[in-house]
């Protein structure tokens, strides 16, 4: 295992107390390394010291002065662990210090994981400035909407101006468009300030294609494994100690340096190792040593394409202690029980009773055949409790990788999107929202870049158009990535909350989030408290959740006509406390407010129905 100081960051620049600047650089290839100040044209040597590492300590460097590595005596680069590239990726870095900052969120205390309301938000199409401190401004609507944590899409520095930050290359470095690192320490401690947790998307199983120039430094990369984006992260090659050093540093300095209090890790199954301590693991420990001595509680979650119950088993138990996972089934199975199609990966789910699998089990595929992979697929959720997993109705990914990033609000009926979200927000799961839906936010979500290479531009333009060739209907065109237009027409039209039909939306989600943080059967991710009965010829599903002697009842239909179903409500007297046909949701229902031991019940189409037991 790497030997870690938790406390610091020892690659890249670091200014001293003293006046000096500290350098460190991974660089096993090099026979000499320079540090290089092109505003000044100095130089000076770095001295060699174990296993590939360069060092040395500078006077001449202070936080803001802009610098570069030269490796036997050529090559001026950038750093690989930059904090920031103020004049774009080639351009040099420039030395930060970090402990500048005045936090004031000493008092803050990280929220607890079951109560999780995740808002996911990308920081250039959230707000009309397009970056952090637009982001601040709109945080009062989070707060009043019931958002307990946000979702920072990437923001490791990424090629030009724009850009869903997938591609981002210096994992150390915030974007300048957004704010850079000041500007997202002081985005964290408004949100703090605000009663928001922050949760950070990051990247650690590729680098986007342009300005990478780690592989002139060392074995950053392995051809022992590929993935969709080339040659994998080298985690258990010859000399991946450092690179695991890397990116523990790096995980380490977003909690510590930057107050954020969870990561998402996107694609984690992309992160290829077989050694003996896998990678997730050993940052799990990491950051565990971190809370230790910090006294901060701070959550990892993994993006996961496997239903493999190892990520999220605790490492006592064998597992890699992932806090949590996104669990792409539940969108699946709920998307295709709200009508939408069933092409690609869509096609091994059968709506209705695989969500109520879901609802069961977490994982659809826990075992069995899958026809979409011509394989068993999965393992067992069973003992995971429900805050492990995060589901949605979307995410940027099944918006964003649509052809013509249409949201959920375009593919289904207003009476739909409401039923969607309460299938969402009753779940014994933690719920995550995409930016937007709380209204209705008609505007796509488009894939967007700015590359600056004519080749590089032109491949994924080609790319996008291969994609989707089967799905181009006549008089459509794909939209180009590269254009300005795409990314400018992703920008969420905060103007249609003046709208009454998208005003009337925001309001029930503000009141359904209301009754998951307040109501104890909703509040507590239980998975053992819950049971789902399935009318598949009706499309009707009827969930029971409960806590104690607290009890509720959930009636879903997703038919697109009126239902009457034969319904065991129990002994109970029960009281409804919510239909998504009610007029105040712009709905045409003319239901009591109370019903006493119903053994049927009538449903309009595409209609929610929330019940709880009256002697709480």
């Amino acid at each position: 295992m790497n030997s870690i100081d938790i406390n610091h960051r020892s690659l890249g620049a670091s200014p001293s107390a003293e006046g000096q600047t500290h350098f460190q650089v991974w660089a096993p290839y090099a026979n000499s390394v320079a540090v290089v100040l092109p505003e000044t044209g100095e130089r000076f040597a770095l001295k060699r010291l174990d296993r590939g590492y360069w060092g040395g300590l500078s006077a001449k460097a202070q936080s803001g002065t802009r610098y570069g590595y030269e490796l036997d005596g050529e090559n001026f680069l950038p750093d690989p662990a930059s904090l920031a590239q103020p004049d774009g990726l080639s351009g040099p870095s420039q030395v930060k210090d970090l402990s500048d900052f005045q936090w004031t969120d000493s008092a803050w205390v990280n929220t607890p994981l079951k109560d999780f309301i995740i808002y996911e938000l990308h920081t250039g199409t959230f707000s009309p400035e397009g970056n952090f401190q637009g982001l601040e401004a709109k945080l009062a609507h989070l707060k009043q909407l019931g958002i307990t944590a946000i979702e920072i899409m990437p923001v490791a520095s990424f090629p030009g101006e724009r850009n869903w930050g997938y591609d981002g290359v210096f994992p150390y470095a915030v974007q300048e468009s957004y704010g850079g690192a000041e500007g997202l320490q002081k985005l964290v401690n408004a949100c703090h300030d605000h009663g928001l947790a922050v949760i950070l998307d990051v990247v650690y199983n590729h680098f986007g294609p342009e300005g990478n120039v780690l592989d002139k430094f060392g074995p950053y990369f392995t051809e022992k494994y590929h993935t969709p984006w080339g040659s994998a992260i080298n985690f258990d090659d010859a000399g991946s100690d450092a690179v695991r050093k890397y990116f523990i540093e790096n995980t380490l300095m977003w909690f510590r340096d930057f107050h954020v209090d969870a990561l998402r890790l996107d694609a984690t199954h992309a992160m290829k190792d077989l050694g003996p301590v896998h990678i997730l693991k050993e940052i799990r420990q990491q950051v565990d040593f971190l809370s230790a001595n910090s006294g901060r509680q701070h959550y990892l979650i993994a993006e996961v394409d496997l239903n493999d119950n190892r990520y999220i088993t605790p490492t006592g138990e064998g597992g890699y202690g992932m806090d949590a996972q996104w669990i792409d089934e539940f969108h699946h199975a709920l998307r295709v029980t709200s009508g939408n199609d069933r092409s690609g990966y869509y096609a091994d789910f059968d709506g209705i009773n695989h969500l109520a699998k879901a609802f069961r089990d977490a994982y659809v595929y826990d075992g069995q055949y899958s026809p979409h992979r011509d394989k068993s697929f999965g393992s067992s959720a069973e003992g995971l409790p429900g805050e492990r997993f995060v589901v949605f109705s979307q995410n940027h990914d099944h918006v964003g990788n649509r052809m013509l990033g249409e949201r959920t609000g375009n593919l289904v009926s207003f009476e739909m999107q409401k039923v969607l979200a309460a299938t969402v927000l009753v779940s014994p799961y933690l719920p995550l929202l995409f930016m937007g839906e709380e209204y209705g936010e008609k505007n796509p979500f488009l894939y967007f870049v700015d590359h600056q290479g004519p080749e590089l531009i032109q491949a994924v333009r080609e790319g996008r158009k291969r994609e989707f060739a089967a799905f181009v209907r006549e008089g459509e065109e794909v939209p180009d990535p590269q254009a300005e237009s795409s990314f400018q027409n992703s920008k969420l039209n905060w103007k249609l909350l003046k709208n009454k039909q998208h005003a009337a939306l925001l309001r029930y989600y503000q009141k359904l989030i209301g009754f998951r943080k307040t109501i104890s059967a909703l509040s507590h991710p239980d998975r053992s408290a819950l049971s789902v009965d399935v009318f598949e010829a009706k499309q009707v599903l009827f969930l029971s959740r409960w806590h104690g002697s607290d009890y509720i009842r959930c009636v879903f239909n997703f038919s697109g006509k009126e239902e009457s179903v034969q319904i065991d409500f129990g002994a109970d007297s029960w009281k409804l406390l919510m239909n998504s046909r009610e007029k105040q949701w712009l709905g045409n229902s003319e239901n009591p407010k109370e019903i006493y031991q119903p053994n049927s019940i009538t449903l309009p189409p595409e209609t929610f129905m929330m019940f709880r037991n009256d002697h709480v």
